[in-house]
């Protein structure tokens, strides 16, 4: 349910804040839910409501994160609100941020990617297809985004590293390996000679019938499911995102500096890329409780 006055902030939040369509449409469906939640609506509901609908969210089993980003929208309604004159006062002033554990990224190990690898490279275009995928993923750490939307032009000349436009616009360097470029090399046969004689050519890596006339992460997560399953893998521990956290995660195993991982990842914040070391952290304090004889139980 959205109302003038959400309009009007979700507004001011794309000119003024530059808000992403992303935080756009994830404001929109929280201030909605507080919309229909909170007696009397936003403009008309008072303190009790408003604590009263944010109480309820952690009934309802919404985990921290999503009870902080809810708070957070709703707090920011309401500083609008004062600002336009719609309200003299503000109910979500007392609303306490949710406390939040530690969410370690999900990885998986070297070995369970060669295991999902070998999964992926099924007969035909389609397997090489994804083959390729999983390797760019996991070489060069990628967002899902940025690999899917990856151009032709950028590896039909087979090099090391690509430059890749990430968030905020920013540009960086994703490193290449050999494994990965002779899969791209594979994939590049066989997408082309799927092309029928002087149709034009995709723009994209990985064209496909969609509205953006490229995979779509949907599509790649259901084909990871399908060989993580042909793998043996829990499909609920492998997803687009996994293979990124298992980029860096396997760097920082290998001795890698944090600041290289960050630049690698496009983290602008090092403490971003802070908690892979927390990943890699408890990996030896699990081989050190596994391994060393004065940790052992008898």
């Amino acid at each position: 349910m959205s109302t003038p006055q959400i309009e009007a902030f979700l507004e001011m939040m794309a000119v003024e804040r530059d808000a992403s369509p992303h935080t756009l449409s994830a404001y929109g469906r929280d201030l909605a839910d507080a919309e229909a939640s909170v007696e009397g609506g936003l403009m008309k509901g008072d303190e009790a409501g408003v604590e009263g609908w944010y109480a309820g969210l952690a009934r309802q089993g919404l985990s921290p994160a999503t009870q902080a980003r809810r708070r957070s929208a709703v707090r920011q309604f309401y500083r609008f609100a004062l600002g336009e004159g719609w309200r003299s006062d503000d109910p979500s002033r007392r609303l306490d941020a949710p406390k939040q554990g530690r969410s370690l990224p999900r990885t998986l190990s070297g070995e369970e990617i060669q295991r999902l690898l070998a999964a992926s490279a099924h007969e035909g275009a389609a397997g090489l297809r994804l083959v390729a995928l999983v390797e760019l993923a996991y070489a060069s750490g990628l967002r899902v985004s940025e690999l899917l939307g990856l151009r032709l032009e950028a590896v039909r000349r087979d090099p090391a590293w690509l430059i890749v436009r990430g968030k905020g616009g920013k540009e960086r360097l994703a490193p290449l390996n050999t494994s990965a470029r002779e899969a791209v090399k594979a994939w590049l046969i066989a997408r082309d000679a799927a092309r029928p004689d002087k149709a034009p050519d995709s723009p994209w890596l990985f064209p496909s019938s969609s509205a953006k006339g490229h995979l779509t992460p949907r599509r790649f997560a259901q084909l990871l499911d399908q060989a993580a399953i042909d793998a043996g893998i829990d499909p609920a521990r492998v997803s687009p995102h996994v293979l990124r956290h298992a980029f860096a995660t396997h760097l920082l195993d290998g001795g890698a500096d944090l600041r290289v991982v960050q630049t690698l990842l496009g983290h602008a914040d090092i403490a971003t890329t802070q908690i892979y070391t927390h990943v890699a952290t408890d990996r030896l304090a699990q081989v050190v409780r596994s391994k060393h004889p004065l940790a052992r139980e008898d």
